[in-house]
């Protein structure tokens, strides 16, 4: 049986925050730096998720967990296999943090803060996704940043993605060594 006090031999970094942070694109260089897979936890999202979002319907805590859930899942793969991941997820709340972390030691949280006039500036310009940015605010609205006592830290999205992806591998690395 393994040690639960044992340091995690995998990571698994959830990157979050609310839409328009760069989460994706932050998400995939994280991949690239460490070699390890990303998964883009949109895709995640049940098919009625993603018409009430493209509706301009907020999700409730109903709509998120099953959608929390397979992304607990996808973790749980990643560290029974022994591999890093990279995974991106909203994960607005700490009940939602929570459920995520339960279970899963590798899980770093990376969330990506980003001011409200850069959001709307970038959600104004995205194209081909299904969020739209009208629900911006109801995501703001519910966002709980984190907490002193859970796994991660918060980044500036502000600058560049490249900026956001060194500032946060030098913490990573400190915290979780080796990798």
């Amino acid at each position: 049986m393994a040690d639960p006090d044992a340091p995690p031999t995998t990571v698994s970094v959830v990157v979050m925050g609310v839409s328009g942070t760069g989460k994706s694109t932050v998400g995939v260089g994280i991949a690239r730096a460490l070699g390890c897979d990303f998964v883009e936890g949109d895709d995640l999202h049940p098919p009625a998720n993603v018409e009430k979002m493209r509706s301009g319907t907020p999700l409730d805590d109903d709509d998120r967990w099953p959608w929390l859930r397979a992304v607990a899942a996808r973790v749980g793969e990643h560290e029974a296999a022994g591999t890093d991941l990279v995974i991106t997820c909203s994960a607005l709340k700490r009940s939602y943090r929570d459920l995520l972390v339960e279970g899963h030691p590798s899980v770093w949280f990376a969330h990506v803060d980003t001011p409200h006039e850069v959001l709307v500036e970038r959600l104004r310009r995205r194209r081909g996704h299904y969020m739209p940015g009208s629900l911006l605010d109801s995501q703001l609205a519910t966002l709980e940043p984190l907490g002193d006592d859970e796994p991660g830290h918060a980044y500036s999205g502000q600058g560049s993605a490249q900026q956001t992806v060194d500032a946060l591998l030098a913490e990573l690395r400190a915290e979780r060594q080796p990798m």
